[in-house]
């Protein structure tokens, strides 16, 4: 039986107040965090639902290597369609990357959460990242009405939307705390449900971000080299959501790349030995239907 959107939607909003027990494995939940990971395709989706996450997140980068380009060349069209096929892949819970809402105006960032809510979407992000290399952050003033833009499409929604607001100082060779904590509180303040600030250096300031916004609950994202802290450490200092970006899809086309350069290289093939069996892959697939169209 199908879940509605809205049954959805209640459940990903709990998974960021629930508190889970010391000691608790389940979902790869630790007390007080959970896992959201970001498949790059349908195939995906349904290997991370299989294993038995609680709520998948889509990737721009990941989604942009799997159609033969860079981040953020993907367009909102691209993008939506994308979200949708993702949300039609599983049962659970889907969240997207939706860059900087396809557009540096409010109206345009109000437009785009509510085109993501129509694809079956139960949350999504607005970020301050221009995506324009002459000046990468939106200035505060904007920042802030494009994310109050995205809280007043979300809260008109029939059911409860969870806004994530980005502040992307560090991904943008901008590393001020004091400035990215002002924009996260900002944000807080327009109505943002979940605060994110991607690429904080070290625990003691991820502890400092997860404190000033409190009690809105902090994604951090984890696969940066140097920067993957431990779920147990991420929940001790107080993070209730960890993400991964674009790390699984590079991880599957590293292991491409491997094995082409091995055959190229070296002429051997030794990589299938570390191939997951057919069986299993497959295990996680829709079953093929046959020419009249019934499994």
């Amino acid at each position: 039986m199908s879940v509605s959107q809205a049954e959805k939607a209640k459940k990903f909003r709990a998974l960021h107040h629930l508190q889970k027990s010391p000691g608790a494995r389940t979902a790869g939940a630790e007390p007080g965090a959970f896992i959201i990971p970001n498949p790059w395709d349908v195939g995906s989706a349904r290997i991370l639902a299989g294993i038995g996450f609680e709520a998948l997140a889509t990737t721009s980068s990941g989604f942009a290597f799997s159609l033969g380009r860079r981040d953020g060349s993907a367009s909102r069209d691209e993008a939506l369609a994308h979200c949708r096929a993702i949300v039609d892949a599983t049962d659970l819970p889907v969240a997207a990357d939706l860059e900087n809402c396809f557009g540096d105006d409010p109206k345009t960032v109000g437009e785009t959460i509510r085109l993501a809510a129509a694809t079956g979407l139960v949350g999504g992000s607005v970020e301050d990242a221009s995506g324009d290399d002459r000046r990468p952050i939106y200035d505060h003033t904007l920042a802030v009405e494009r994310v109050r833009a995205a809280v007043e499409a979300a809260r008109a929604l029939p059911f409860p939307f969870t806004l994530t607001a980005r502040a992307e100082n560090f991904l943008h060779g901008n590393p001020d705390l004091g400035d990215t904590v002002r924009r996260l509180q900002a944000f807080a303040e327009a109505g943002a449900d979940v605060l994110f600030a991607p690429g904080l250096p070290t625990l003691e300031a991820i502890k400092t971000v997860c404190a000033v916004v409190a009690p809105h609950p902090v994604n951090v994202l984890v696969g940066i080299k140097g920067l993957s802290f431990s779920v147990r450490d991420l929940a001790e200092v107080g993070v209730r959501r960890i993400s991964l970006g674009g790390s699984l899809s590079r991880v599957a086309f590293g292991a491409l790349v491997a094995a082409a350069r091995e055959m190229k290289e070296q002429g051997t093939f030794s990589f299938v030995d570390g191939a997951a069996p057919m069986a299993e892959i497959a295990a996680f697939m829709l079953p093929k239907k046959n020419r009249a169209g019934t499994a």
